[in-house]
């Protein structure tokens, strides 16, 4: 730790800085240009110019940035800036020297590349890798300016009848202006921190384009004078350089973008609609002027712009598709993403005859390191976690993030004799070396593995991931850090008979998480009405067995959630609401403990759903929802409305009729709201009050 980090916001020396210039540039206006006061001028111009040099000497040397080629190659561009500024005002205020080109034209086209260079570092660290959508909205923009600059600065230079020499510096100041705006904005919408160094260093540039714009124009007009009001804009842009790098946030400014955000604000979106429509509003306003010397440019435009758009569009479409299957933290494979391809691989293993393996990975007391260093540190946890399991995995291999600290693995085409090698690989390789959590902070993370194959280990994506589950847990109990290959059972879609100790003990959870929330039979109500439901739709025996008992214990996971959050009088904070959402996930791990239960799993787990794709954990659309799930939304919501709770009081059979009406289609399913009210109507389902016994052929067990 022997190089000294960033100053802190306390360092005011840019404020300093900023102060100091002001009352420069009003000195230099207030000065009349005559007689001494010419020496005074140019001496307050100059000394302006070339500070900005100096200062950003002073601001590498003071805040160390890392790398410093990008701010040096901005003093250096500077330094010229500066020189070229001292010989243009000596020419026209000392020696009355109004040549054009002059001895400093050369030097004011020399500053550009490097400007450009220094940019381009500073872009080329901000934002590693490709920013295409922060390329094409800088193209965007870009296009729009080319156009305007040709029409009305470079075409009109091209087209004076005056020496080649007056004409080349004519042309190469809007071309190089064209640049450094092309440049700027790549920078200004491209990725990466924002902090006051970087609108300080945005101002300058914007400002010197705009100023040496204006002045193009100006001369060629004939307008132009010495010392007008282009000079403060100039000046304000040296100040706005210097102050840039003596902030102390400027050693910030070439830190790595983050994972970016695929959304666009308002903002950037009315900045690109308006240069979108520049080329097809100057096409309209030529043609009504009679001016048609330009079209082809224009249309050009037009079509580039076009372009851009689609590619654009093109891009927010293929950023979408990815953020739906890629987990924000990680950036594995989300669950739902893990979920679909499961069912794929078993059917492609199932044809072919091959073989399958899952893999869950559990990290080990991870809940320690958020109690004990936050939860920032617990995120980085996981990146470097998901990052060591990547670089374990083979590339043909499905790794997602599977819950909160839980990864799961598909790996085709990995046979029974492998699963032991593959699931240590992949403990050894997080276990290998402590994980940075903060620049000074390191500690030793360890994972749990829980393996199984197709077909041997189950013949039914449920029945693989509920394996490599058990098989996990029993790695937990053995002491964590190790490996556990799931046993082989016989295979069945039917609910199992035989484990009849867990289901009694998961309906044990249920009843008192009933009578936590003093509703008394909830669960033995709801269980009934499933049933009732799913069978009145017309399935089998069995669906209607697995909804009965996902209706008996779709509450269990609400076991984990702290009972002040469940019986809390009063409203919830939106952290309590997001771990009150995390019981079906809860519940769904608890069930899936029972073999045989994995269907009965994922009804709990999907009960929470909504029709129209709004509800939680998977935010699952339609009849992508499993249809017992379905059923059990609409009875667990009718149980709830027809008591009282903290947050609100019981409604009439009639109001909360009402309430399932008004959500057809969007909270519910309208076919199996429609078929609850007209049982209801009929006196099977939607009594509170029925015997809490289930019926002999269907016992809750």
């Amino acid at each position: 730790m022997g190089a000294r980090g960033p100053r802190t916001d306390n360092d005011r020396l840019w404020i300093g800085y900023l102060s100091a210039g002001a009352l420069v540039m009003l000195a230099y206006y207030l000065v009349p240009p005559v007689g001494a006061g010419v020496g005074v001028r140019i001496l307050l111009y100059c000394l302006d110019s070339a500070s900005a040099a100096v200062m950003v000497i002073i601001g590498v040397l003071r805040h160390r940035p890392r790398p410093r080629l990008p701010w040096f190659m901005l003093a250096l561009s500077q330094v010229v800036y500066a020189a070229a500024d001292t010989s243009f005002y000596v020419a026209h205020y000392a020696f009355g020297n109004l040549d054009y080109p002059g001895v400093a034209d050369p030097l004011y086209v020399a500053h550009y590349p490097l400007v450009v260079a220094g940019l381009l570092m500073l872009i080329r660290r901000r934002t590693p890798g490709r920013d295409l959508p922060g390329i094409l909205d800088a193209a965007v923009i870009g296009v729009g300016a080319a156009m305007l600059s040709w029409l009305f600065l470079i075409a009109p230079n091209a087209r004076l009848d005056a020496p080649i020499v007056v004409k080349a510096f004519s042309l190469a100041y809007p071309v190089l202006d064209l640049l450094m705006l092309t440049v700027a904005l790549r920078l200004i919408l491209g990725g990466g921190r924002r902090p006051a160094s970087f609108y300080l260093l945005t101002f300058n540039m914007l400002a010197f384009v705009a100023a040496d714009t204006m002045y193009v124009s100006q001369q060629l007009s004939g307008t132009y004078v010495t010392g007008n009001f282009l000079d403060a804009i100039w000046l304000a842009g040296n100040l706005g350089l210097g102050a840039a790098a003596l902030h102390p946030t400027m050693a910030r400014l070439t830190d790595p973008s983050p994972v970016r955000d695929a959304s666009i604000g308002p903002a950037r979106i009315t900045a690109l609609c308006g240069a979108a429509l520049i080329a097809p509003v100057t096409l309209f306003i030529q043609a009504n002027r009679g001016d048609f010397r330009d079209i082809p440019v224009i249309a050009l435009a037009c079509a580039a712009l076009f372009g851009l758009t689609i590619a654009r569009l093109a891009g927010l479409v293929s950023d979408q598709r990815r953020l739906a299957i890629t987990d924000a933290l990680t950036g594995l494979h989300t669950r739902r993403f893990f979920e679909a391809q499961l069912p794929i691989e078993v059917a492609r293993a199932r044809r072919g005859g091959g073989s399958l393996a899952v893999f869950i990975v559990d990290v080990d007391h991870f809940k320690s390191i958020n109690d004990r260093y936050g939860h920032p540190a617990g995120d980085q946890a996981l990146i470097e976690i998901a990052a060591r399991l990547r670089g374990a995995a083979r590339g043909g291999d499905v790794l997602a993030r599977y819950g909160g600290e839980e990864f799961a693995l598909l790996v085709p085409e990995a046979s029974l004799t492998e699963l032991q090698t593959i699931a240590e690989r992949l403990r050894v390789r997080v276990a290998s070396s402590p994980v940075a959590i903060s620049e000074d902070t390191w500690i030793a993370v360890t994972v749990s593995v829980g393996a199984a194959c197709f077909p041997l280990h189950g013949d039914s994506p449920n029945e693989l991931v509920a394996t490599a589950d058990r098989a996990l847990y029993v790695a937990k109990a053995r002491g964590r850090d190790r490996v556990v290959v799931g046993e082989a059972s016989a295979t069945s879609t039917a609910v199992a008979t035989d484990h009849t100790a867990m289901i009694d003990y998961l309906s044990h959870v249920a009843d008192e998480v009933d009578a936590l929330l003093a509703a008394h039979d909830h669960s033995l109500a709801i269980s009934r009405w499933a049933l009732t439901l799913v069978t009145a739709l017309g399935q089998d025996e069995a669906m209607a067995r697995n909804a009965e008992l996902a209706g008996r214990l779709h509450d269990i996971g609400k076991i984990v959630i702290p009972e002040a959050v469940l019986t809390k009088p009063t409203a919830l904070t939106e952290d309590e609401w997001r771990l009150v959402r995390q019981h079906p996930e809860y519940g769904y791990r608890l069930a899936r403990m029972v073999p045989g239960f994995g269907v009965v799993a994922d009804i709990i787990r999907q009960h929470h759903e909504r029709y129209d794709g709004t509800g939680y954990p998977s935010r699952l659309v339609g009849n992508g929802i499993r249809v017992e799930a379905r059923v059990l939304a609409i009875c667990d919501s009718w149980a709830a409305m027809l008591v009282d709770r903290p947050y609100q009081p019981a409604l009439s059979v009639d109001a909360a009729a009402e309430q399932l009406r008004q959500g057809r289609g969007t909270q519910f399913d309208p076919d199996v709201v429609d078929l609850f009210l007209d049982l209801l109507r009929r006196g099977e389902v939607g009594d509170l009050k029925k015997p809490t016994e289930l019926s002999p052929e269907h016992p809750a067990r």
